[in-house]
């Protein structure tokens, strides 16, 4: 055998062209057919979802229509611009009234009746949208207020949890955030009867004998 004959032997032989094969399902062709990705064990895919509720989410999907207009209404009346739409009404409300375009346009004389009419019956209006404004603003505190519960609950128990993993013990824990908050509110009993301001300590919160 030569040696050309023997180089011809020891080279590998080259992949197949398949440039013009096309793949069965989808008629393209093989090299732009994409690999499908591994499939991962459903134990890997499967991941804790978590629970904690959105507040704003919340309480946008109570709102009603009648909601979203109080809503509107109390935020245009708290804006300086209903508070310059006001003031050039009343200024011209009242230079008309003065006759100075002409004693054909007076139709409010002083002490401008039809005007405090007209301004109370606003007045009332404003108050109503207020007060519901204010009632959905208690209801969304509350809702705050038991959110912020059930993740703090969620919260102490996964420490617990992690603690006894560690080796913590949580009534040591728990005894030492006693006193902590016992020292705390010592002090802030002591300050409010003396008139002081109240003064948070660093020893507070550590473990005391």
């Amino acid at each position: 055998m030569t040696s050309a004959q023997s180089a011809d032997a020891s080279q590998t032989p080259a992949a197949p062209d398949r440039s013009g094969d096309r793949c069965p399902a989808c008629e393209r062709p093989v090299n732009a057919v994409r690999p499908r990705p591994r499939q991962l064990p459903a134990e890997v895919c499967e991941r804790p979802r978590h629970h904690i509720r959105n507040e704003t989410r919340l309480v946008a999907s109570l709102k009603s229509s009648q909601d979203r207009v109080a809503d509107a209404v109390t935020a245009f009346a708290g804006s300086l611009t209903f508070v310059y739409i006001h003031a050039l009404w009343f200024g011209l409300w009242i230079v008309a009234n003065t006759g100075l375009f002409g004693p054909a346009l007076v139709f409010d004389r002083y002490p401008y009746g039809l005007l405090t009419m007209l301004v109370s019956l606003e007045a009332i209006f404003l108050s109503t949208f207020v007060m519901v404004s204010q009632n959905r603003q208690a209801a969304r505190n509350d809702l705050r207020s038991e959110l912020d519960f059930e993740t703090n609950v969620r919260g102490e128990i996964w420490s617990v949890h992690i603690g006894r993993r560690l080796g913590i013990d949580p009534l040591e824990i728990e005894a030492e955030v006693q006193r902590a908050l016992t020292a705390s509110r010592n002090r802030l009993h002591d300050t409010a009867v003396a008139g002081l301001e109240p003064e948070i300590s660093p020893n507070d919160f550590r473990n005391t004998p």
